[in-house]
Order: C-alpha cells, then sequence, then structure tokens
C-alpha cells in the first residue's frame, strides 16, 4: 500500500509539473498574439488611458491626515466630516470644469488652464530583459509632449539592470525626443542603472542617484550554450543550411569555429563602441574610457567618475518640486482581459527568473 502511495504521488507530480508548463506555454503564445492583433490599433485611445496623478494632493492628503490623528476624537470626528464634505465639493466642481472643456472642445476653443504653473511630470520605467516597459513609456513621453513647454520638467524614475542592445537603444531615442523639444529631463535611480539602463539614463539632462544604488556595467556581453559534443557522443548531427559567410557565426548544435567566434567577438565590439559614443556624446566630461569596462559604482564614486551629477533619491526630488510647481504622475494604463494580464504576468515572471539565473551564473566561482 506505501508503495501505491508512492508511486501515485510520483505520477500525481509528473502532472502538475506538464500541466503547469503547458500553461505558461500557452499563456507565452497568448501573449504573443496578443501582440500581434494589437498590430494597427496599438495607438489607439481606445487601447488604454493616460491616468494623471497630483503628487502635491497627495503630500496634502498626508500632511491633513497625520494633522487629523493628533486631534481628540470628538474633533477628528468633525475634521473627517469636513474633509469628506470638501473632497465632495471638489469632485464636483472637477466634473462641472471638465463638462466645459468639453463644450469647449466642441465649439472649436482653446483651452487655456487658470493659474499656470511650472510642471514636472513623474515617468517610471521598471526595465526587464527585453525593455518591454519602453512601449508603455513611449505613449507617456507622446501624451507629456502634447503640452508640455521649456518651463516645465520631465522627472523619470528608472530601474534597470539591462538586457536587450534595440530594446534599450529604442527606450534611449523615446527620452531622446524630451531632450531634442528643449524640456528639460532628469533621470531619478534609486536602486540601478546598469547597462542598457545607463544607455537610458545618459540621456537625461541631470542624473540623480541614491547612495548606495548601481550604475555603470558600460559593456556589451552575450554567450551561448553549445552541445555539439554531447550530439557527437550520440550519434546525432545537426545541419545548419545558410546564405552568406556571416550569416550565423556561434550556434547551439553545431561546431564552431575560431573564424565565427573571432567575427562574433568583433560584431559584440563593434556594439560596444557604439555605446561609448552615444554616452560619451550626452555626457561630454565623462572619461569613457575609464568608466566603459564593464564595471558597476556606487556612492561618492559616482560623483567622482562623473555617472551622475548628484546623489538622493526621487522622492526628495518630488517633493522639492510641490514648492513651486505642479508634480504630476503621469502613467498610461492598458486596457486587458484577463487572459492577456496572465500571459503578461507569467512572461514577466519568466524574464525575472532567467535574470536571476544568469546572474548567479555569471557571479558562480566554479565556472
Amino acid at each position: 500500500m506505501t508503495l501505491f502511495f508512492a508511486e501515485y504521488g510520483l505520477f500525481l507530480a509528473k502532472v502538475i509539473t506538464v500541466l503547469i508548463a503547458v500553461g505558461v506555454l500557452a499563456a507565452i503564445i497568448a501573449g504573443s498574439m496578443g501582440r500581434s492583433r494589437r498590430g494597427s490599433s496599438a495607438d489607439s485611445p481606445e487601447s488604454g488611458d493616460i491616468v494623471i496623478t497630483k503628487y502635491n494632493e497627495c503630500l496634502d492628503d498626508f500632511e491633513e491626515a497625520l494633522s487629523i490623528s493628533r486631534l481628540e476624537p470628538a474633533m477628528r470626528k468633525q475634521a473627517g466630516k469636513e474633509r469628506k464634505a470638501r473632497d465632495k465639493a471638489e469632485r464636483k466642481a472637477a466634473k462641472a470644469a471638465a463638462k466645459k472643456a468639453k463644450r469647449q472642445r466642441g465649439k472649436g476653443e482653446t483651452l487655456v488652464p487658470e493659474n499656470l504653473v511650472p510642471r514636472t511630470f513623474v515617468l517610471d520605467f521598471d526595465g526587464d530583459i527585453r525593455a518591454s516597459s519602453v512601449d508603455k513609456l513611449r505613449r507617456e513621453i507622446t501624451a507629456v509632449l502634447t503640452s508640455a513647454t521649456a518651463e516645465d520638467e520631465v522627472l523619470l524614475r528608472l530601474d534597470s539592470g539591462g538586457g536587450t542592445v534595440n530594446g534599450y537603444g529604442l527606450g534611449a531615442a523615446q527620452l531622446d525626443r524630451i531632450r531634442k523639444r528643449r524640456i528639460p529631463l532628469t533621470i531619478c535611480v534609486d536602486k540601478v542603472a546598469a547597462s542598457g539602463g545607463y544607455m537610458m539614463a545618459c540621456v537625461g539632462d541631470k542624473i540623480v542617484a541614491a547612495p548606495f544604488a548601481m550604475l555603470g556595467s558600460i559593456g556589451v556581453v552575450a554567450q551561448i550554450p553549445n552541445v555539439h559534443r554531447l550530439l557527437k557522443h550520440w550519434n546525432i548531427d545537426v545541419e545548419l543550411l545558410t546564405a552568406g559567410k556571416f550569416k550565423r557565426t556561434l550556434t547551439m548544435f553545431g561546431e564552431n569555429s575560431d573564424e565565427g567566434r573571432a567575427k562574433f567577438i568583433e560584431d559584440i565590439e563593434r556594439v560596444h563602441a557604439q555605446f561609448k559614443a552615444y554616452v560619451s556624446e550626452r555626457r561630454p566630461k565623462l572619461d569613457i574610457e575609464r568608466v566603459a569596462t564593464g564595471e558597476v559604482w556606487s556612492g561618492d564614486d559616482l560623483l567622482e567618475l562623473g555617472l551622475v551629477d548628484d546623489l538622493g533619491t526621487s522622492d526628495e526630488r518630488m517633493v522639492d518640486a510641490c514648492l513651486g510647481r505642479e508634480v504630476l504622475l503621469v502613467s498610461w494604463r492598458e486596457k486587458s482581459s484577463l487572459m492577456k494580464r496572465f500571459s503578461l504576468g507569467a512572461e514577466a515572471a519568466l524574464d525575472r527568473v532567467l535574470m536571476r539565473w544568469i546572474d548567479r551564473l555569471a557571479r558562480s566561482p566554479n565556472l
């Protein structure tokens, strides 16, 4: 009987493993199909919304809540009622203003906001290997550029350890759109901006990093497993047919040649040279040969090397900006089905697992 339960448990574990694998694969396929279907309608307003949150009001709410907490119970209750009444009046006024603006747009009138003050638009970029957040970022930048002026500024909270060259290259190009419009751009790094993450960061007019944030890794890395000898041991042949001498330099299954390796290294060096040139153009005072070694730095080293302009957190910058500016948190919220959200979540989870294992392999002293 014990043997039966043991075998049944092993069988059940195998079934669950297969079901999980099939589910993840289906999620990935569904996500890929969803992206391909978005195609022509990707820029349609119906595919999502721009969400604006006034950070000044958030701070006011924090301050008021703390002030109320110090009152006596009876006064606290009265203050709570007054606050609800005020919030209701504000929502009513905002609704009326929205209706008025809609009527003005319908008549073709130009909308001129009252009490104009400089604005700080706050964007977020949370990077992964494929830089998948670039699609969200480009929509947010497009929205900001419809009304931002040289009197305003953009603050990007960036967190990324890097990834694909083309993905992060596109991310940097999106930030260049802000720079070309001569709108001040500040990049805040609270945790990490390495490799492709620093490529994006260097676009900013100013880079601010938290004291223990890690920045740098101006280099290029590529690795590929090769199972040719294992296949050869089992008498398995893999035929790779190409047209063009260097159509495929290194492969996973075939026997790699010294010529192919040399070409692959040449390609990496060329990308590295482009990376250094890009950083140098945007931070001309930086000793690029000193920092383009693939190393990362933090703290005072960042200031000494010129990788950043100041040390501090994004929270400090945002709170300080509230003193004389209207601080607006801008975020693109995509409309998506439950299946689509599940598939994107599964892809993000796989990215994190892959990135974690790559990092472990790179740091292992046994390799």
